[in-house]
């Protein structure tokens, strides 16, 4: 087993991962100490194959858990779930000492962790990751929270976990779509912070492909490490932790005006990063043969990168764009790559070298 630790002072907490973790949940919790009720937020999906031996681990260590389960996918991410979520851990009495687990990809994890953050002005949470994408990005680093039509992830709170824990065994069940959609956000990690984890993904990629758990273990700590120092830095988004958005402005757009059900999040940003590294040779001068790079990993991986728009959906996306939380004094941000390990953040591009980066 690994661990990382997120380094914020009284509210740092350990990331573990290895195998064989889902059945010792109980204990894990038990060390830190969390009241004995609880809550285990999942998906229809993921409850077939975990609730089980999530449900049993809490019980062998001494807690009294309820299992809430959501509709599975993006769209789920609403206040209308969240309210029914309130309702059912007020029906079972969950008091301040008590905690809610998030089993589940990154859909539950965001909506488990902004019902936590809010149910009784808040009450401590574990997450439990069961995709590629949630262990490596959105289980680490306290965003939360739910869509609105308008756009994604514009009602939330930023709220720490107290553990997050990754079981590698639960990727076996995680279909072939998804985990390559968790590879997007692997391969960002090596864009923006690590040209060494880059090059390992472009020479082991069959590995992780093939789901080897030692090459599986390496590459997730790394990425849950850089994740950490970032957000051990700038918890709240001030200026570091901007740059874990490459390819993140288009990819949201794209997610939006296809309401959240076309595009899984890593397919989408998948399309975002290759439009940015299209800008970066533009304007922060990253090389042809670092942007053929990106783009043939991206393709390895069996993402998609490109996209085909008509005029009203360009329109729409660079409406979906504005409303983007990046967006300052009307203003769209990107962060851009200066080369493989280096990106900057804040950079302001023209609409018409936006519209060109999306063109086949």
């Amino acid at each position: 087993m690994r661990t990382v630790k997120v380094p914020l002072a009284e509210r740092s907490y350990p990331i573990r991962i290895g195998t064989g973790l889902l059945a010792d949940l109980g204990k894990h919790c038990a060390r830190l100490g969390l009241g004995e009720r609880c809550a285990v937020i999942s998906d229809h999906t993921v409850a077939k194959h975990y609730r089980n031996p999530a449900v049993a681990s809490l019980k062998t260590a001494g807690f009294k858990p309820v299992f809430i389960s959501q509709p599975a996918g993006e769209r789920a991410k609403t206040l209308k779930n969240v309210q029914a979520c309130y309702d059912q851990l007020a029906n079972h009495r969950l008091e301040r000492g008590s905690f809610i687990i998030a089993l589940g990809g990154g859909v539950v994890g965001d909506l488990a962790g902004f019902v936590a953050a809010t149910y009784l002005r808040g009450i401590d949470f574990v997450q439990v990751p069961t995709t590629l994408l949630a262990q490596v990005d959105s289980s680490v680093g306290g965003k939360v929270g739910v869509n609105l039509t308008a756009g994604k992830n514009l009602v939330g709170a930023f709220y720490q976990p107290k553990l997050v824990l990754c079981d590698l065994d639960v990727l076996r069940t995680l279909p072939t779509r998804e985990f390559r959609a968790g590879l997007a956000e692997v391969i960002k990690y090596g864009i923006i912070s690590d040209a060494n984890l880059f090059a390992r993904l472009e020479r082991d990629l069959p590995k992780l492909l093939a789901h080897d758990p030692a090459t599986l273990g390496v590459v997730i700590a790394r990425c849950c490490q850089i994740k950490a120092e970032v957000v051990g830095k700038d918890e709240r988004e001030a200026g570091l932790r901007a740059i874990l958005n490459f390819g993140h402005t288009i990819g949201h757009g794209l997610e939006a005006i296809s309401s959240y059900g076309k595009y899984l999040h890593g397919e989408a940003i998948s399309i975002g990063q290759v439009a940015a590294a299209k800008i970066s040779k533009q304007c922060t001068g990253l090389t042809a043969k670092d942007a053929v790079r990106m783009v043939s990993l991206f393709d390895k991986a069996g993402l998609p990168t490109q996209i085909k728009l008509t005029a009203l959906q360009t329109k729409q996306l660079f409406a979906a764009m504005q409303l983007d939380k990046k967006v300052s004094g009307g203003k769209i941000k990107f962060v851009l790559a200066k080369r493989i390990g280096q990106v900057v953040a804040g950079q302001i591009v023209a609409p018409a070298i936006i519209r060109q980066s999306l063109k086949q």
